[in-house]
């Protein structure tokens, strides 16, 4: 007999499968009902467990266990069998559902399991839709959806770089993500809040006499002043206040900058000055594509 050949005791060619290392595949069953699908026939978790069950057996996949969400959204992750089951991987190889929405309701969660599985060796079987990566088949339609998923966030980033882009040209307030240190964003809108306000004039201040940033940082959090949400301060939080014109009043996006309608913490020369004083100390150059440029033009492309 051939070395490469192997003997299972027990293993029926009819109806028993094996994964690619010559196991049998160890099926992990997954049910989920929520309370919006409790009325509906064949959702229930009795309904499910039943047809997953047959399904394996049918299969000759090997039950490793069966995970059961009563009662949770597919739109959240934080789902306790399913976190369970994720944890326990090393007991199963497949995944095993009744129908895809039954894992997730989103096609992004869904498309990060999918490479989670993949990168540590475990197939995914939906039932219903005949969605099985233990296949050639399944293997490209999952391909394929995780294709078009990955299209759709790409898609979403130009429509919101679109937007923010407008929103730049127009003037129309704020153009970050949340709170900068120094404000408040509330009613899209900032305001500045006077204790923040003064940490980012002193940090403005103490640079141009000759600080270093680490010298900055040390003072900072030697008299115990919190930087943004509450934590210690580091050098590249203090040079990305530095570098930002929203402290001289101005709004920047994409190379856009534009005259902002919240209330400046510091004056457009000190801004200025501090980017000249950082590529001196960098022994470049200055350049005037990163300053402030008062008066030529309302919006300034740099």
């Amino acid at each position: 007999m051939s070395d490469n050949c192997q003997i299972l005791k027990g293993w029926d060619p009819q109806t028993d499968l094996l994964d690619g290392r010559g196991q049998h595949m160890r099926a992990a069953i997954y049910a989920r009902v929520s309370t919006e699908d409790q009325a509906k026939e064949g959702f229930s978790i009795a309904a499910q467990s039943k047809r997953l069950n047959a399904y394996c057996k049918a299969r000759g996949w090997g039950l490793a266990g069966e995970y059961v969400d009563d009662g949770y959204s597919g739109r959240e992750i934080k789902r306790p069998a399913y976190q369970r089951m994720m944890a326990e991987r090393d007991k199963w190889d497949v995944m095993v559902v009744l129908k895809m929405d039954r894992i997730h309701r989103n096609s992004r969660n869904f498309a990060v399991m999918m490479d989670n599985l993949r990168d540590w060796g475990k197939e995914f079987n939906s039932m219903q839709e005949s969605f099985d990566t233990t296949t050639a088949i399944g293997r490209f339609v999952m391909d394929t959806i995780q294709r078009i998923a990955q299209l759709e966030s790409e898609q979403i980033g130009e429509r919101v770089k679109m937007g923010m882009t407008q929103k730049a040209k127009k003037g129309n307030g704020y153009l970050g993500f949340g709170e900068p240190y120094g404000y408040d964003y509330s009613d899209k809108k900032l305001s500045m809040k006077d204790e923040e306000a003064a940490v980012v004039r002193e940090i403005f201040i103490t640079y141009l006499v000759g600080a270093s940033l680490q010298e900055i940082v040390d003072g900072l959090n030697a008299r115990n002043i919190p930087a943004k949400k509450g934590g210690a301060w580091t050098k590249e939080a203090i040079a990305n206040i530095l570098r930002n014109p929203l402290y001289c009043g101005y709004v920047h996006w994409d190379g856009i900058l534009r005259k902002g309608q919240h209330l400046p913490v510091i004056t457009v020369d000190q801004f200025n000055s501090a980017q000249i004083e950082s590529r001196l100390r960098a022994r470049k150059e200055p350049r005037v594509d990163n300053l402030v440029h008062v008066g030529l033009s309302e919006v300034v492309h740099g």
